[in-house]
């Protein structure tokens, strides 16, 4: 177990295992958190051809093989669905699978967020250990104990929140990413900055040439996935529930689950999100939240980032502004938004830390972003 990489020293309550190699400590970890009679490893048909073999192999140094087993999806957005759910976990019971088994969620963050949720409901809860292979599973999704499918209505609004045993991230896997999915991770990073911490915002756009052109190779990548996490680890740890505090964390994502709803889940999350962070930062100078100049300085940094900012043109603010309302925060008919007063400030609306806002104002100010 010599070669584990240190868990980060984030309040959480299991460990985050981040550095590279930590792929090949896999077994020595899941024996550590989660031992168990049968692994049953998720993934998707991508990420089962690039790096199967090797968790496979880890993991048979410590079970046998008549013992493990790989469940394996086809990838996107499309595939986070209760159908989906009811497969694999008719896949479990098929195999024999009992409550001393332990999850293995392999991939990005669908696969994260379903395999999460299979965890968490099949025989009222099993162990996970998250295996984030996208940067922007590795900075958000793997983190906060948060699993969901998708309905036609919204997303994520069937889940549970269910903390793994262990999240295991290693930076090297990401050199196989593409590059417009490594870009999407930058946008989760971003939202980092504007909610809690505007010295963080300034490090990723500092950083912004070297991670555009070098990826996961960039020096700078370690330290600012590390730092996403703690920030997001900070907030988590507040607020376990999502009752207040940890409301920061959905910035952006009302507008961006709406765009995403609309093009038919086609986007890249953090496509969405990027547009959803400009969007949601002009609603919030419309509503007299923000500072004047925040829709351009987040917009600036989209751009800079290589990730859209602009909702697409066909996408009118009234349907966006409709399909808000199936977003899971909408309260009493009444959509709500995490707000940013300026990079690095969120309004605390009295401690609800969302703010309802009119869809005259959210209409006003999608129809008035700054091209």
């Amino acid at each position: 177990m010599s070669g584990i990489p240190p868990a980060l020293p984030v309040p959480l309550a299991y460990p985050v295992h981040c550095g590279t190699g930590a792929l090949g400590a896999l077994g020595a970890i899941v024996q550590r958190v989660a031992p168990a009679h049968r692994v049953a490893i998720i993934t998707d048909t991508t990420v089962a051809a690039a790096y199967g073999p090797t968790v496979e192999a880890q993991l048979r140094a410590h079970y046998p093989a008549e013992r493990l087993q790989t469940f394996v999806i086809p990838p996107g957005e499309q595939e986070k669905t209760r159908t989906r759910w009811s497969a694999l976990t008719d896949a479990l019971i098929a195999w024999d699978a009992g409550r001393d088994t332990t999850i293995i969620a392999l991939g990005g963050g669908v696969v994260g967020d379903l395999a999460g949720f299979v965890a968490a409901t099949y025989m009222r809860g099993l162990a996970v250990v998250q295996v984030p292979t996208t940067l922007l599973a590795m900075v958000d999704a793997s983190v906060g104990g948060k699993t969901a499918v998708d309905t036609p209505a919204g997303k994520n609004l069937v889940g549970a929140f269910h903390n793994p045993a262990a999240v295991v991230i290693d930076p090297a896997v990401l050199a196989t990413l593409p590059g417009p999915v490594f870009r999407s991770g930058l946008a989760e990073m971003l939202k980092h900055g504007v909610i809690a911490d505007a010295s963080y915002f300034d490090r990723i756009l500092q950083a912004l040439p070297s991670l555009l052109t070098a990826g996961a190779a960039a020096p700078q990548l370690p330290e600012l996935i590390a730092g996403s996490i703690h920030i997001k680890a900070d907030v988590v740890a507040e607020d376990t529930r999502e009752g207040g505090l940890r409301q920061i964390l959905n910035a952006g994502h009302t507008i961006a689950h709406a765009v995403e709803r609309l093009r038919d889940y086609a986007l890249l999350h953090g496509e969405a999100v990027a547009m959803g962070l400009v969007a949601e930062a002009r609603i919030a100078e419309v509503a007299g939240v923000a500072r004047p100049g925040l829709a351009l300085a987040v917009a600036d940094a989209v751009d800079r980032a290589g990730l859209p900012r602009r909702i697409p043109a066909d996408l009118a603010p009234a349907a966006v502004v409709a399909a808000t309302h199936g977003d899971k925060k909408a309260r009493g008919g009444s959509v709500r938004y995490a707000l940013p007063r300026g990079i690095g400030e969120m309004e605390p609306a009295d401690g609800r830390w969302a703010v309802s806002v009119s869809d005259e104002i959210v209409t006003e100010a999608l129809a008035t972003l700054n091209p």
